[in-house]
């Protein structure tokens, strides 16, 4: 098949849609990119896209056209520009291509905007679109502080409604979203495919390391923002800073880290690890020394339907889980058997968590971690995600 996919976001920004795209590639179809310029996390343009450079590129077999962005900086007039930025650049641009492709894919993640041009190109061509949805707006304004009585909130529920059900059919990331769009938007249960995310192949090699000490070590790795709740890490390590066998990494950077930083150093905490952002391959080597992960989320009904991608890496590498969210996250961990769990937003609850992994002997945190990997393959393995991708793709074009 030609397929088109939209997406704002792409390599070399640190998003999983290169992977995807790569391996519909290797799979024998034709893949044509329409994203943005690259200045996620920190903002701003990456030196080599600047004054219109690298505009149309080939990465690894797939065609990348990228389109005029604002950066969005650190503060929410910029992140609105960036936003407005790609919708309308991006829908300019989709004017000119043709109708030769045999299907679309929108892959929504922040700002649902993103996809207002596959709404259009399906309206001017008659083309079938698929809409796999990973952020699900306008509930991601939460994250943000933003209410649902907010005007912002409504015109975001608006907009989203608009492109949710403009498109031929919808795929989600999480179960927990499938409820909210059939309530919010009136779209069908049985309309809506979950397919939940996959892990890079790279963390089914994480081997453990041999320890030489009997000091634990926690990580935290991803995006540091607001619905990650940094403060409950925070507040959590400092209920146990006596215990100095007790390591908190953090690795990733984003919105929050600065502040986070200040706040450590304000608490005088030296049990907690800053690390900033890594590659894969550095990345990898935390995970080795990591005896168990963190997730943590804000309390928020909406944020809490979020499963985060994280959690299918961590499960990925073996490793054992302590959660402190509500919702999806919180019931893979449970119904896999594979750590702990504490409701949102509950530094408290957090630290005792850790102080019973802490107690675990070595074969039960081996044996959590053992339950991560098989509901991992069970559930979330790569080749089940790319077959039910393929599968409503192929589905779109034959409806044609």
């Amino acid at each position: 098949m030609r397929i088109l996919v939209v997406c704002q976001h792409y390599w070399p920004e640190p998003y999983k849609l290169a992977d995807v795209c790569e391996e519909l590639v290797k799979r024998g179809h034709t893949v044509d990119v329409v994203t943005g310029v690259p200045n996620y996390p920190m903002g701003y343009i990456y030196k080599e896209y600047r004054n219109r450079n690298r505009r149309h590129e080939t990465h690894n077999g797939v065609n990348i056209f990228r389109t005029f962005t604002i950066g969005r900086r650190n503060n929410i007039f910029c992140r609105f520009l960036n936003y407005i930025s790609y919708a309308v650049s991006s829908s300019l641009f989709i004017r000119s291509l043709k109708d030769d492709y045999d299907a679309v894919l929108a892959y929504q993640t922040s700002p649902v905007t993103m996809s207002l041009s596959t709404v259009l190109y399906k309206k001017r061509t008659g083309k079938n679109v698929l809409l796999y949805c990973l952020d699900l707006w306008p509930a991601s304004l939460s994250a943000g502080g933003i209410k649902s009585t907010n005007i912002i909130y409504k015109v975001f529920g608006k907009i989203s409604k608009k492109i949710y059900t403009s498109v031929s059919s919808v795929a989600v990331s999480s179960e927990g979203f499938i409820g909210y769009m059939n309530k919010e938007f009136g779209i069908l249960v049985s309309s809506i495919n979950y397919i939940p995310q996959y892990a890079e192949n790279i963390y089914l090699e994480v081997e453990e390391s041999k320890k030489s000490d009997s000091k634990i070590n926690l990580a935290f790795a991803g995006n540091i923002g607001t619905a990650q709740s940094m403060p409950t890490i925070i507040k959590a390590a400092q209920i146990l800073k006596d215990d100095k066998d007790i390591i908190w990494n953090i690795i990733g950077d984003g919105s929050e880290l600065e502040k986070s930083i200040e706040a450590v150093e304000n608490l005088k905490l030296t049990n907690v690890i800053f690390h900033g952002r890594k590659s894969l391959d550095e990345l990898i080597e935390y995970y080795k020394t990591a005896d168990a992960m963190l997730v943590t989320l804000i309390s928020d009904e909406n944020i809490s339907l979020t499963l985060p991608a994280k959690v299918q890496s961590y499960m990925a590498a073996s490793k054992p889980l302590i959660v402190s969210a509500d919702g999806a996250a919180a019931d893979v961990v449970t119904k896999a058997k594979c750590g702990f769990c504490a409701p949102a937003e509950n530094p408290e609850k957090l630290a005792q968590m850790v102080k019973e992994f802490k107690s675990l002997t070595i074969s039960e945190r081996k044996e959590l971690g053992n339950n991560s990997r098989d509901y991992y393959l069970k559930n979330f393995d790569r080749d089940l995600f790319f077959d039910k991708l393929e599968k409503l793709l192929y589905e779109l074009n034959d409806e044609e």
